[in-house]
């Protein structure tokens, strides 16, 4: 019975040491007042789609939505990869991530977009866009086929585009080096943007989802 009763000891001693080295997340920083927030990004599916969020809101992969530590849910952010300079635009209806050193937690349809699926996890920029209550952003939807560091190549690709699809634009991406983007359609939300993102892929390869503010 002694030794039984030892064993138990050890055991509970053992127990309690574990529970003492789990870490504890710190908590999260407010959002900057500039609206702008740099870090990691990373992205969730199985098994939590289908399941209630933070929110109340039932989880759907396939849907742009996020989680964030601190940012009210409803409120709209536009996700940048600086990696490939992709973007997507996300509704917060989720609280996390919850691993140190991340930002924010994008469904796999939003990370698809951004080309993350494979990597798991990139660095992003997110920007507010409306915050909660504010109601959804007033943006156009198009889809990016092509940028270009040449803007003659990004003007033959769009004259090919507007015959075809009967709208298509360039913006300029201004950075060290300039980059001539290529935008197809204009559509008034990412769903129906996404439809026309299926049928360019087809014929470009290249078929990415963005917002854009002009007329």
């Amino acid at each position: 019975m002694k030794k039984r009763a030892l064993l138990v000891v050890a055991a509970a001693l053992l127990l309690t040491a574990g529970c003492a080295k789990k870490k504890r997340m710190p908590p999260a920083p407010p959002f900057p007042k500039s609206g702008v927030q740099v870090g990691i990004a990373s992205w969730y599916g199985p098994p939590y789609h289908g399941r209630a969020t933070s929110s109340g809101e039932i989880y759907d992969m396939e849907r742009l939505t996020a989680a964030h530590r601190t940012l009210a849910f409803g409120t709209y952010v536009l996700v940048e990869n600086l990696d490939n300079g992709r973007m997507v635009q996300v509704r917060i209806n989720d609280r996390g991530p919850f691993v140190e050193g991340r930002i924010i937690d994008l469904s796999r349809a939003a990370a698809r977009a951004i080309g993350m699926l494979g990597p798991g996890t990139a660095r992003v920029r997110i920007k507010v866009v409306a915050f909660s209550g504010a109601g959804a952003p007033a943006r156009w939807f198009a889809v990016q086929v092509g940028a270009f560091a040449n803007r003659a190549r990004a003007e033959q690709l769009r004259q090919r585009m507007e015959q075809r699809y009967g709208t298509a634009r360039i913006l300029e991406k201004t950075a060290a080096s300039p980059l001539w983007r290529v935008l197809v359609g204009r559509e008034p939300s990412p769903e129906k943007a996404g439809q026309l993102a299926r049928r360019l892929r087809h014929e470009t390869g290249a078929a990415v989802v963005v917002p854009f503010d002009q007329d």
